[in-house]
This record gives C-alpha cells, structure tokens and sequence, in this order.
C-alpha cells in the first residue's frame, strides 16, 4: 500500500462503511451502546461481525471467562434488539492474550476476521473498531500480514493500571 493510500483510508470515511465490532461487552457499559449504534445506524453502517474479546478483571475469573462473558452479553443484547438474525455472525474470540509479539492465538473470531478482510482492498477497506484488549485483530494480523492492507483500525483500548509507563 502506498502512503498515500493510507493516508486516504485514515480519513473519515464517507458514506455507509462496512463493520467489523470487536468487543469485551460484558467489561463495561460502552460497548452496548457501540453494539446498538452499529446495528441500528443501517445508513452509516454495514455490520459484518461482531468478535467476542477477552478481558480480566473483578468481573471475570481470567480472559476465556471474560470472553465467553462478553460472548453470551452480545448475544443477549442482540435478542434484546431483535436482532437474532445477526447472531450467526457473531464469534467466540481469544481466551488469552497475546503470549508476545509474533505468536497469534486462533480462535473463530481471528479466522473469521481473516476471511472477511480477504474480500476487501486497500482502496475498498473493512473498518474494524476494536474497543476492548487488541487480541484478536492482532491475531488475525500475526495469521495473515496481508490484510493489514485491507483493513482500517479503530483501536480504542487502554493499559491496565499497573502496565509499566503508563503515564
């Protein structure tokens, strides 16, 4: 890819794009409003995924739990909205993290992240908004470096406290 079109992919996009969410829904309050906002904006977006990922803290006993947590949440919130028609699309994520920098964990939600960016291009990217622990879009990345060319990433993550320099 050229510079110059990653420079045009990181603009604001225009017109209805298509989705990718990636999220530890059972964490925090704000990925159900992003789950509702994607599914309900069919002007702005196209959902194409929703990918479950893992998170650790007083509301989890580890990732896998914290994933399988955020898992059942999307799926719950879903058939609250009436949107169980989407549900096929929604995929099991990471139960752990990035054990380092070259090694990817599989799981369904890195694979299906894999296949769908393969349909896209630089000129034509899927947009993935990640707002939760980077595990899956990395893995799939770390599976298949070639979509890092087919993809747009909005990562909205964080360290926890104690992460070294975390200032």
């Amino acid at each position: 890819m050229t510079e110059e079109q990653r420079l045009r992919n990181l603009r604001r996009p225009k017109g209805k794009i298509d989705l990718v969410l990636d999220t530890d829904a059972f964490n925090e309050i704000d990925d159900q409003f992003a789950i509702a906002y994607m599914m309900l904006f069919a002007e702005k977006f196209s959902p194409k995924a929703i990918l479950a990922a893992p998170f650790f803290n007083a509301r989890s006993t580890g990732p896998a739990d914290g994933m399988e947590k955020s898992y059942d949440e999307i799926l719950n919130l879903l058939k609250l909205m009436g949107r169980e028609d989407f549900i096929p699309q929604v995929y099991r994520g990471s139960k752990e993290y990035l054990p380092d920098e070259q090694t990817p964990v599989d799981s369904p939600a890195a694979r299906r992240l894999v296949e769908l960016a393969r349909e896209y291009s630089p000129e034509r990217p899927l947009y993935v908004a990640a707002i939760g622990a980077i595990t899956n879009v990395a893995s799939a990345i770390l599976m298949d470096p070639s979509i890092a060319e087919r993809i747009v990433v909005v990562w909205l993550g964080g360290h926890a406290c104690h992460w070294p320099d975390n200032k």
